[in-house]
């Protein structure tokens, strides 16, 4: 079986209204271009100064939710809503939760992100998710529908353990949408994701933001989709945008079968 995905590049400001504005042309246009899969980035709704964090989250049902649904559902397509940052109830701190719509708009999967990032770089940025975030616990792969797709965000790419409990759970396609720094970006971006490809014979596809944000950090974009044999397949110039690939599951069949490296594995 083959289809068409899309990874959305994009660029979230504190402007809810702009970024759902922006989002939604996106994803319309790769419908349009024949995606039948589109994923947006991390943070894709909201992206702003870390004070601001806990007024900006919101409940799951809630409107960006409900918006995503409606766009999924007039599309008939399957619709990554990257991330969003979910209220916790009678809690100053929020998820940073990825949710998985189905064409007929229904929710399939929704993921809280595991591994937050809490670093202090050489360049000058310092990050501490944690202060505002909390940390999800369960792993997530949707199984029913067009192939088996497994939920990550960002961060979680430098875990490989992650992804192998993905794959040990069928799936066959893995999400990473980030607001991957621009600084570790040129350095790990494309290595990362290709050696989660490689090593888990999956499609990743990584819809990441772009550019300048006056209330956070740089972030990289080269939004991009790998093949299971670990070829970048589609990856995004600068600015914002759309990338499309074939996704062919009949292929990557085959790699598992010549190179069966998952049915070789010896835990010790």
């Amino acid at each position: 079986m083959k289809f068409l995905a899309a990874a959305v590049q994009m660029l979230a400001c504190d402007d809810k209204a702009a970024n759902l504005e922006q989002a939604s042309r996106w994803v319309r246009k790769a419908a349009g271009e024949g995606a039948r899969v589109i994923a947006l980035p991390e943070v894709f709704n909201w992206r702003g100064d870390k004070a601001s964090e806990r007024r900006s989250a919101e409940p799951i049902p809630g409107p960006t939710s409900a918006a995503m649904s409606q766009i999924a559902r007039e599309l008939g397509i399957y619709l990554l809503a990257g991330s969003i940052l979910e209220e916790i109830s009678e809690n100053d701190k929020a998820y940073n939760t990825s949710l998985l719509f189905g064409p007929a708009g229904q929710p399939l999967a929704s993921y809280r992100k595991i591994h937050l990032f809490d670093v202090d770089l050489a360049n000058g940025i310092s990050a501490l998710e944690s202060a505002t975030r909390a940390r999800g616990k369960n792993v997530f792969v949707d199984e029913k529908e067009l192939c088996a797709m497994g939920l990550s965000i960002c961060y979680d790419l430098r875990f490989p353990e992650l992804y192998r409990d993905l794959v040990a759970r069928g799936a066959r396609l893995v999400f990473v949408p980030s607001a991957f720094t621009a600084y570790t970006g040129k350095a790990h971006w494309e290595t990362l994701l290709r050696a989660r490809a490689i090593e888990n014979q999956v499609y990743m596809i990584a819809p990441d933001q772009f550019g300048k944000n006056p209330r956070s950090f740089e972030t990289y974009g080269h939004s991009m989709v790998v093949d299971p044999w670990g070829r970048v397949v589609a990856v995004a110039p600068e600015g914002p945008g759309v990338v499309l690939a074939e996704i062919d599951l009949d292929y990557l069949a085959r790699i598992r079968e010549e190179l069966p490296v998952l049915s070789h594995r010896q835990l010790r």
